[in-house]
């Protein structure tokens, strides 16, 4: 299919989103609701719902244990925090080191323990539980694949923002992306990690690692030779791949198939470093549909635009005490 014929969902609903969430005059609406009537509420609209759309932000992984500082963070990244200072993987994300070797140990064990380690708490296997038998798309901001390791059809998700294990050309003529796991795992044996017993990637029993791989082992593309980036949204070369733009057009179709029908916008840790891409346009698409209806579940951010306050559901709280609460009462 040429690229040509692909509708963009992702630029459209945010030019969505940003229109109408400009004429949200009203503010938001941060009252207290009674916590067990809203999931009563939301129990009763997931089953009566003709389609669910679920967005998902950083707050769902970090509900299922993929969190970003504290002991994770202590224990694979030590060292670089007493060398550089910072204290979250996040920070050490946007970090500028003093040698590409470093950097790409940096990023080979933010890569594995994110995206090719498994999630300690269920909560993703328990969201496709709720809405699996239901016809439902995902957009997701995450880049850590738990859609897919919890066995979420790859046909009704739609990764906005990159994937962990992907790398992505420097040549912006060579549209193409590459797996990266066995590259990741050559970096962290050449740093010293060892396969625990759990078949996992951990520190040896004396702790003696480097952070830096050996300048062989930089990443570059087999192609052209030119070194890889991250096929992460963090600047204006990210690339779109075929499978973006087939992923961006099944999601514009899937909202234009049921814009007019009783859907469920289901926001889910969703917070304010990209609202545009999910929070916006869901206020958008329940506001231009009176049949529709939004549910924030949210840690410390939720909340709803006061035009839209009747026909939402605000549940304040963990996203994956709340899924289980539903689960339960769907089996009752």
């Amino acid at each position: 299919m040429n690229s040509s014929y692909y509708e963009n969902g992702y630029l459209d609903s945010i030019r969505k989103g940003i229109k109408a969430v400009r004429g949200f005059r009203d503010g938001v609406s941060t009252k207290a609701r009674n916590r067990d009537d809203e999931i009563a509420r939301l129990r009763e609209e997931m089953d009566n719902a003709e389609a669910i759309v679920v967005g998902a932000g950083a707050g769902l992984s970090t509900s299922a244990g993929f969190i970003y500082s504290g002991e994770r963070f202590d224990h694979y990244f030590a060292d670089f925090s007493r060398k550089y200072g910072f204290k979250d993987m996040y920070s050490g994300g946007f970090y500028h080191y003093s040698s590409k070797e470093e950097f790409w140990a940096y990023w080979s064990r933010c890569i594995y323990i994110n995206r090719y380690m498994d999630t300690p708490k269920p909560v993703y296997e328990n969201l496709l539980d709720l809405v699996k038998g239901k016809d439902y798309f995902v957009i997701t901001t995450n880049v850590d694949h738990c859609f897919q390791k919890a066995a979420f059809d790859k046909k009704r998700l739609f990764y906005t923002q990159g994937d962990y294990g992907m790398f992505q050309r420097s040549n912006q003529a060579n549209r193409k992306t590459y797996d990266n796991r066995q590259w990741v795992e050559k970096a962290l044996m050449a740093q010293g990690f060892v396969v625990n017993e759990k078949g996992c990637y951990d520190l040896p029993e004396d702790g003696n690692i480097t952070m830096a791989i050996p300048t062989g082992l930089i990443p570059v593309c087999p192609d052209d030779g030119f070194e890889f980036k991250l096929n992460l949204r963090s600047d204006d070369s990210f690339l779109e791949d075929d499978g973006w733009k087939e992923a961006a057009d099944r999601y514009a179709q899937f909202l234009k198939r049921h814009q007019d029908m009783k859907v469920l916008y289901l926001e889910l840790g969703v917070g304010l470093n990209t609202p545009v891409i999910i929070k916006y346009p869901f206020w958008s698409f329940t506001a231009g549909n009176p049949q529709a209806t939004y549910a924030c579940i949210n840690y410390s951010e939720a909340y709803c635009p006061k035009q839209i306050e009747q026909r939402s559901i605000v549940i304040s709280g963990d996203i994956g005490e709340v899924l289980q609460l539903l689960k339960e009462k769907e089996n009752a």
